[in-house]
């Protein structure tokens, strides 16, 4: 195992079996390494799924009375992107990811979403290497004070969106699809959101759902700055 490798499985508080696990969770696709195990799409794929199961049950056990639509907004806000590349930002993530020469001049290092994903293909490494109690040991231990910040459950986006333009005499806010990419299987959706012409906001996301509240976060984000000024 590199030093690099070993390090960061230091920081994981893991021993890797088969240290090839980790190796291909921290390679990004921009390595243009050809076949399906050439870089950690495949692993961010996994990753994902078993991030939402340990969240899932964090909330059920920690919140045994709010009802599913106030757990599904907190699941929601703690396996959004922001968050997952927050907890890549705590263990320096970032500094072992394996990308080409243009994806790092480009800030590949510190992007939101190559961390997002980075961090997940690490979960799904995690999971292959060590099984659920591994990947679980993780994720509890860096998702736990998160969890606990918020006293009440979250409102979505598109509901403060929503309420944000009734308060204010306008329009409600359309959602339209503007493009969708990528393969069945992952696809990628682009959502644009619109109060008025005047005032919108573009986003993606691996479904529709996701697009629209992710579009719509943007937007709050924007006019709620805006109205700081």
């Amino acid at each position: 195992m590199d030093t690099n490798i070993t390090k960061l499985a230091t920081l994981l508080n893991h021993e890797f079996s088969v240290s090839e696990h980790l190796r291909v969770a921290l390679s990004h696709s921009s390595l243009a390494v050809p076949g399906p195990k050439g870089s950690n799409e495949r692993y961010e794929f996994l990753g994902d799924r078993v991030l939402g199961l340990v969240i899932a049950e964090m909330l059920f056990d920690q919140f045994p009375n709010e009802n599913e639509g106030d757990i599904a907004r907190r699941h929601a806000a703690l396996v959004r992107r922001e968050t997952i590349a927050r907890v890549a930002k705590e263990i320096n993530l970032g500094s072992f990811i394996k990308m080409d020469e243009g994806t790092e001049r480009r800030g590949g290092r510190s992007s939101p979403s190559i961390l997002s994903d980075c961090c997940e293909a690490i979960i799904a490494a995690l999971y292959i290497d060590g099984g659920f109690v591994a990947a679980s040991k993780f994720i509890r231990n860096y998702w736990s004070q998160i969890l606990m910040e918020t006293a009440k459950p979250p409102k979505d986006a598109k509901t403060e969106l929503q309420e944000w333009a009734q308060g204010r005499g306008l329009p409600l806010p359309q959602y339209s699809e503007v493009s969708k990419e990528g393969p069945a299987h992952q696809p990628s959706f682009v959502i644009k959101v619109a109060i008025e012409e005047q005032l919108s906001a573009k986003a993606s996301g691996n479904s529709k759902q996701n697009a629209e509240q992710l579009a719509a976060e943007l937007l709050i984000g924007e006019l709620k700055n805006a109205e700081a000024k």
